[in-house]
């Protein structure tokens, strides 16, 4: 399969992927539908055997990678909009952060935090 193919699937694959992390086994149509056009045999039911095997360890990197980029994407807008507070998020989960709630007259997170919740 030459450069040119591999990267038309590439993106195609990319495209389709779109939303997989968050539907368990989604990946599985997705990726069998995608080959299935590109390779002129398909997969047939040896390659879907493999695909299935290894798709639960996939998912659950899909799913972590998914997460962490979301995460990552929330952090990289807040700054640009100026939302984000850096003395918050170095406190954050520590008893500095009841203290600065306290300051801050949030009194129901430093309440929370006193008892445990």
């Amino acid at each position: 399969m030459g450069w040119d193919r591999q990267i038309v699937m590439m993106l195609a694959l990319m495209i389709t992927s779109k939303g997989v992390a968050a539907v368990p086994r989604a990946s599985l149509v997705v990726l069998l539908a995608t080959l299935n056009s590109f390779l002129p045999a398909g997969l047939g039911p040896i390659g879907v055997a493999v695909i299935f095997g290894v798709d639960e360890l996939m998912d659950m990197g899909r799913t972590c990678v998914n997460l962490i980029g979301n995460c990552l994407a929330t952090i990289v807008v807040a700054r640009w909009e100026g939302e984000f507070d850096d003395k918050r998020a170095r406190v954050f989960g520590t008893t500095a952060e009841a203290e600065l709630d306290l300051k801050s007259g949030d009194l129901a997170f430093a309440d929370a935090v006193a008892q445990g919740d």
